[in-house]
């Protein structure tokens, strides 16, 4: 969007040039942040605590672009330091977007940055009128919403040309949401619209982005069925590692194969490092993988090492030492690298320099408290594959997790950064 003066404004939450050393109250909630109130459904109940926490907050907000209220903003939290861009079309959930990892999974359309901003914006004058009616910018768009699905969506601008609105008619239903035979080739029907005459249609990157994902997923399902038809049947699975794989482990395999980022939750013994194993193996000879990076408790290092080493052609590397040895270790021609949870906080530039093709967290419950400087690290952690291995019981196996990239803690939250919740 263009510039002009809003780009100088800024907003705040209470008094004082620093927010960041201003002494926190403690934050009064009016619903329990454990026990969902019964006249609530789930998604009421995650909205209204992520309302509350969010309009009490000291964030730093930054109208970036060139409308007072439906426009481009950038947040910064002053206390983590870290800033996120914002889009508001209105007030209703899914309208809007936010860049944190929080608004990408949590599936309710909102997060406490567009709460802390939709609150600042609700206090213009006549600004909650406004934002109930939405907004119909000069431009088109396509946008990803976010809900309980999510769903790519088409917001019509003024003065839409015809042949730009049969075109949009014809890609998308009633409500604008794309209809799903033309989800794998929208990038190619975005090549092939009509003109325009001049009016400007917009495809956020999300959108992008959510489409090639659904193109690799399709991509590996037919690797799978071409190349493992009979399933865990296939004979791949008896010389693919140096020990026998029970059929079960061989679905489970198969199953982060075709998922590309999930969770393994077999209860302890059953097996879950030989599953990730085998994945990691298919993964490297149907999908072109050469790094695996694999987070561990420290005591369980070695144990990675002599499993790895023991049961596949490979060496493995355990990254430990002072950080020019670490650098240096990264700097090797390894296929798995093994590093325990509390060095990633010190070698997250490393590991983004070598570029693991997939991450495997073991005892991944671990970093459940997303507050502790260990998980957030492991957070900022990108990877294309990811699976977390986590120990469960009855019926926890194989359980898939979100996307690329947090739903809430617990099983599968690890995956919220990682582009992997």
């Amino acid at each position: 969007m263009g510039a002009n003066s809003n780009k100088n404004k800024t907003a705040r939450s209470g008094a004082g040039s620093n927010p960041a050393k201003k002494k926190k109250k403690p934050l009064k909630l009016t619903v329990s942040r454990t026990h969902k109130p019964e006249d609530l459904t789930l998604e009421e109940w995650q909205r209204t605590l992520r309302k509350e926490y969010g309009v009490v907050q000291n964030f730093i907000l930054k109208n970036v672009g060139d409308h007072p209220i439906f426009s481009d903003f950038r947040l910064t939290n002053p206390v983590s330091g870290k800033t996120y861009n914002l889009i508001i079309r209105g007030n209703r959930p899914g309208a809007n977007y936010c860049s944190c990892p929080d608004f990408y999974v949590n599936n309710l359309g909102t997060c406490k940055h567009l709460e802390f901003t939709l609150s600042r914006l609700e206090k213009k004058r006549g600004a909650r009128k406004v934002l109930t009616a939405g907004y119909q910018p000069p431009y088109s768009e396509i946008y990803l919403h976010h809900g309980l699905k999510q769903e790519i969506r088409f917001n019509p601008g003024r003065d839409l040309p015809r042949p730009v609105q049969a075109w949009a008619n014809r890609l998308f239903d009633g409500q604008g949401t794309l209809r799903d035979e033309y989800l794998l080739d929208l990038p190619r029907l975005l090549q092939d619209r009509p003109k325009s005459n001049g009016h400007e249609l917009r495809c956020h990157d999300e959108v992008l982005a959510w489409v090639s994902e659904h193109q690799e997923a399709r991509e590996r399902e037919k690797i799978i069925r071409e190349q493992l038809g009979e399933g865990p049947r296939s004979s791949i699975f008896k010389n693919l590692l140096k020990t026998d794989i029970y059929p079960y482990q061989r679905e489970g395999a198969l199953f982060a194969l075709s998922a590309g980022r999930s969770l393994l939750g077999d209860d302890m013994g059953l097996g879950k490092t030989i599953q990730a194993l085998a994945a990691a193996e298919l993964m490297a000879r149907f999908f072109h993988l050469e790094k695996v990076l694999i987070v561990s408790p420290t005591s369980l290092k070695y144990q990675w090492k002599t499993v790895i080493e023991k049961f596949t052609d490979r060496q493995a590397t355990v990254i430990e030492g002072l950080n020019a040895r670490r650098r240096e270790l990264f700097g090797r021609p390894t296929f798995y690298n093994i590093i325990n949870y509390e060095l990633v906080f010190r070698d997250l530039e490393a590991i983004a320099g070598w570029g693991p093709d997939l991450i495997i967290l073991d005892e991944a419950q671990r970093i459940k408290n997303w507050k502790t400087r260990t998980a957030k690290s492991v957070k900022q952690l990108e990877s294309p594959y990811g699976y977390s291995l986590e120990p469960g019981g009855p019926g926890a196996a194989h359980r898939p997790g979100p996307p690329t990239g947090t739903a809430a803690d617990g099983a599968g939250g690890q995956f919220h950064q990682l582009r992997i919740d």
